[in-house]
């Protein structure tokens, strides 16, 4: 078992390697050149700054039923995770089930068509 940390953006770093020390889990942080970490705990990974280069690192290292523990807010990452039988918990402490993440990846979907149709009607409406 470890615990992978997608830290792009990830408020709970700190949180994450404090309870990995006390049950004694070791962890990987993953970020881009753009948020570089450092650790006195972590495994610290610094990825290549490419289009999702993070997300398919993280996903790459994961081993299929190695109860490993993926730390994301990214519903693809979670999904993916999902898919080599991780755990994947948000930082805000909500578990992405199998259950839930289709219903998550829908909602990101259609939230991203309505956002693209009005971009398009503003910009109908400026002309």
């Amino acid at each position: 078992m470890r615990i992978y940390v997608d830290a792009d953006a990830c408020p709970v770093v700190y949180i994450v390697e404090q309870v990995a020390k006390q049950y004694n889990i070791p962890v990987t942080i993953l970020c881009d050149t753009n948020h570089v970490l450092s650790s006195d705990y972590s495994d610290v990974k610094v990825i290549g700054a490419g289009v999702d280069a993070v997300d398919f690192a993280l996903i790459s290292m994961l081993e299929k039923d190695a109860n490993d523990i993926v730390v994301t807010q990214d519903y693809g990452v979670a999904a993916m995770a999902l898919g080599k039988n991780a755990f994947a918990i948000h930082q805000s402490g909500k578990w992405y089930t199998n259950d839930n993440i289709d219903m998550m990846l829908m909602e990101r979907h259609l939230s991203k068509k309505a956002r693209s149709i009005m971009r398009r009607i503003r910009i109908s409406l400026a002309l």
